[in-house]
């Protein structure tokens, strides 16, 4: 009797004893449930719970299942996470967020899938033999194409006629005639540049509208602005009045369209039809100023973009007159001595230079006790050579009315030329610049023609929230691009160009 108290009295530390009454008890009493226990107790488990499933009723085999479905999905998920743990993951080098690959393979999917409606229409006729075309010319009567044709731009009726004989005596001569006149010169253009893959051994040229032969194909390359440097014999190419199409880079280099459109053919046709892109990135130094460049091209999406890096030493605590003496060329117009769009005048770039430049810790000066004295401070306690911006000069610049964006820093770099080994290590300013220079298939594309302050164009809206900064870096790593915020070069639209104080 006493054994049998003792077990009645430590009968609720029993875990597998069930309670009757309760639906709590008919759940944990599923089979399920009691796999995890030994071996040995697995019969007499089995036996009390198919008499309390018999006596209660109240246990079914939706809920048994229920039951096992989330005893499987719990067991899942544990064991996913102790076989992966944290380290498990493939980090971002600055952030220290985890890259989810999930996006990337959705991306290819999505991409491998989306076809254009052209080439659905290649598709329709693979495996069909070519016909003549008097065979489809002849599926309606001549007045249903006079009515079609009737629809048609100047630019597709020549093309139309340009594509067989029937349709060329459908609508004549006349069709590429009309080309030749001023209201149709851009109609030309566009009739002109569907012929570009044809022709690999001539470039379009816009002065003339007409294809002239490469006479450098293969080995043209850019050169400054004094130098002459053309790549066709074109009889426009001294006239003032009617000048090639060009974009400044920086003092005494600019960037002609033709070699946009030799970038974008090659990338777009084949090599035979441009030139590498490659070859026209460029490391150089001004003769007149102190400022070094380098440039990069890049292709997204058949866009050309370009960045442009320029940097020069500052000392500390310049006067207006020594700020402009560094900032801006006399020998161009006074424009900045690094690359900039047409809009600069307008907005807070030049002053945000200039703020920049003032961060630069200032040296003690004086003389006596005192002036000694902040020398010995200032020998043993230097200030730290890493210089943080302020909120004013620090955020990246978007140009409102063109594709660029604009990046200014101090960094420490080495100057070479300094003789004295103690100034090894210098305060330069550097001014990152990217553009988008469009697809290269005229002058008057939005971008390019935006850029050259030619037309309208507003950048937040046809931009968005995709930084030209951060799709040019993305290009060849994902761990260098700009951090900083974007805002606006000028958020009050204000347009004062000359007029304007503060650019100067």
């Amino acid at each position: 009797m006493t054994d049998v108290s003792r077990k009645g009295s430590l009968s609720f530390l029993n875990p597998f004893k069930t309670r009757s009454g309760s639906r709590s008890s008919s759940r944990a009493s599923s089979v399920v449930d009691f796999k995890i226990g030994d071996d040995a107790r697995k019969s007499s488990i089995s036996t009390a719970t198919i008499k309390e499933t018999n006596s209660s009723g109240r246990t079914s085999r939706a809920g048994s299942a229920k039951n096992s479905l989330e005893y499987t999905r719990s067991s899942r998920q544990g064991s996913t996470l102790a076989t992966t743990g944290e380290d498990g993951w493939d980090r971002d080098a600055q952030t220290g967020e985890r890259k989810d690959h999930t996006d990337l393979l959705h991306s290819l999917v999505d991409e491998s899938t989306a076809e254009s409606l052209a080439d659905k229409a290649q598709a329709m006729f693979i495996g069909i033999p070519a016909k003549p075309a008097a065979d489809l010319f002849s599926r309606f009567p001549e007045g249903v194409w006079r009515r079609i044709v009737e629809f048609l731009g100047p630019a597709d009726k020549a093309s139309l006629a340009f594509s067989c004989k029937p349709f060329r005596t459908l609508l004549g001569t006349r069709s590429w005639t009309d080309l030749n006149s001023p209201q149709n010169r851009d109609a030309k253009f566009d009739f002109l540049g569907r012929l570009d893959e044809q022709l690999p051994n001539h470039l379009l040229c816009f002065q003339c509208g007409i294809y002239h032969v490469r006479t450098q194909k293969g080995q043209e390359v850019l050169r400054p602005t004094n130098v002459s440097n053309p790549i066709f014999n074109c009889p426009n190419v001294f006239n003032l009045e009617n000048k090639v199409a060009r974009h400044r880079i920086t003092v005494g280099r600019a960037l002609p369209f033709p070699f946009v459109q030799l970038i974008l053919r090659g990338q777009k046709y084949s090599p035979e039809h441009g030139i590498p892109i490659d070859s026209m990135s460029r490391r150089y130094k001004d003769r007149d100023g102190e400022w070094t460049h380098q440039t990069r091209y890049v292709v997204v999406n058949g866009h050309l973009l370009m960045r442009v890096i320029s940097s020069a030493f500052a000392t500390p605590a310049l006067p207006p007159a020594g700020l402009r003496r560094l900032l801006y060329s006399p020998s161009d117009n006074f424009n900045p001595y690094f690359s900039v769009c047409a809009h600069w005048r307008d907005g807070n770039l030049m002053p945000a230079v200039k703020c920049a430049l003032s961060h630069i810790p200032k040296p003690p000066e004086g003389s006596g006790i005192a002036g000694t004295s902040a020398k010995v401070q200032y020998h043993f306690h230097r200030p730290h050579p890493i210089i943080t911006l302020c909120s004013e000069c620090r955020p990246m610049r978007r140009c409102p009315e063109c594709p660029t964006e604009y990046l200014i820093e101090m960094r420490v770099q080495e100057d070479r030329s300094d003789p004295d080994p103690r100034k090894l290590f210098k305060h330069a300013v550097v001014v990152t610049r990217w553009s988008d220079l469009g697809d290269g298939s005229s002058p008057k594309s939005l971008e390019w023609a935006a850029c050259n302050g030619e037309a309208e164009y507003d950048s937040f809206t046809a931009l968005g929230k995709r930084a030209i900064s951060g799709t040019f870096e993305s290009q060849f790593t994902v761990d260098q691009i700009p951090g900083q915020k974007m805002v606006s070069m000028n958020p009050n639209k204000i347009k004062l160009g000359e007029k304007g104080h503060d650019w100067y």
